[in-house]
């Protein structure tokens, strides 16, 4: 195939979630509502652990740069197909839907690390209680911050840059409502060997070295709850960490789906139902989920709902 080609692809049409126009009305109502979900509810909670110095502690560190991450992992993708929704081109600029995929991979792969570390810090506060300010310092918490950040980046700097190496021929509509990688692949008129291999190799490596982690933190949490004679006891062990099962269960299940099986079993139909999932219910719910069952939190914001009341009606 003649490279000049990829000259002839400036831009791509982003197709969406349904092409029935009777359902563009519904779809924008309901995405936009989660949206503002998302962003309310991270947001809320970012501003009650920086308003709150009792929640300065690593967990709710870790849990603020999540919420952070899911904002932003929800707007790369959210706000383009919102616009698009009610758009008669539907369409993305080439450098465009390089830089969404680049976003769209780092935060997906920062909430993918961040959930690793937090997993360390339940670990440490239910099987090393009395060391844990000693093991968790401010120092090691931000190093480990800085770390995920580092090497989400390096991560989705290394995906994108084998997206852009491909070539794009005349078919540029995009099955999916935002640039991911598989859809992207399978409109691709040049070999994308290297870019599955990679998927399959490095993709996984960073997947499963975290969901490993993950395992093994709360293997050690179980095996340390066992031991716990009260039956009382254990329940508030197990119900401090469902929060954080329940995000990963979700996020997991939906991203191996995915993206861990080969492109030719691929399904457009069925991904972007999926993809739904962990790009936009997810980081709708972790708001809920963290927050519902957490005393700390329900405490700080009650204490600013009384602040505020103060403030307005004196």
């Amino acid at each position: 195939m003649d490279n000049t080609n990829w000259n002839t692809v400036s831009q791509f049409v982003l197709l969406g979630i349904s092409t029935h126009p009777e359902e563009q009305i519904p779809l924008f109502l309901l995405f936009l509502l989660m949206y503002t979900i998302n962003l309310s509810g991270n947001f809320a909670i970012i501003m009650l652990i920086i308003s709150s110095p009792r929640l300065h502690t690593p967990m709710y560190i870790f849990l603020s740069n999540l919420a952070l991450a899911d904002i932003c992992f929800t707007s790369t993708t959210v706000s383009k197909m919102l616009q698009n929704i009610f758009s008669s081109t539907k369409t993305i600029s080439y450098m465009g839907c390089l830089a969404q995929t680049y976003f769209f991979i780092c935060f997906a792969a920062m909430e993918n690390f961040l959930l690793a570390v937090m997993a360390y810090d339940k670990y440490v506060a239910i099987c090393r209680p009395l060391r844990y300010p000693t093991i968790l310092t401010k120092v090691l918490c931000a190093q480990m911050v800085v770390t995920c950040h580092v090497l989400s980046h390096l991560h989705a700097l290394l995906h994108t840059l084998l997206m852009g190496r491909l070539i794009f021929c005349a078919d540029s509509r995009i099955p999916h409502f935002f640039c991911d990688l598989y859809p992207l692949m399978k409109i691709s008129c040049t070999s994308t060997h290297l870019n599955t291999l990679m998927i399959h190799t490095e993709g996984v490596i960073v997947t499963n070295a975290a969901l490993a982690f993950i395992l093994v933190s709360y293997a050690c949490i179980i095996s340390a709850v066992l031991s716990i004679p009260s039956a009382k006891g254990k329940w508030r062990v197990f119900s401090t960490c469902g929060s954080h099962l329940t995000v990963m269960a979700i996020f997991y299940g939906t991203l191996i789906w995915v993206y861990l099986r080969p492109l030719s079993s691929y399904s457009v139909a069925k991904g972007r139902i999926v993809s739904v999932l962990y790009t936009v219910v997810t980081p709708m719910l972790n708001p809920f989920i963290y927050s519902l069952r957490n005393g700390d939190v329900q405490g700080a914001f009650r204490k600013q709902m009384r602040r505020i009341s103060v403030s307005f009606f004196g």
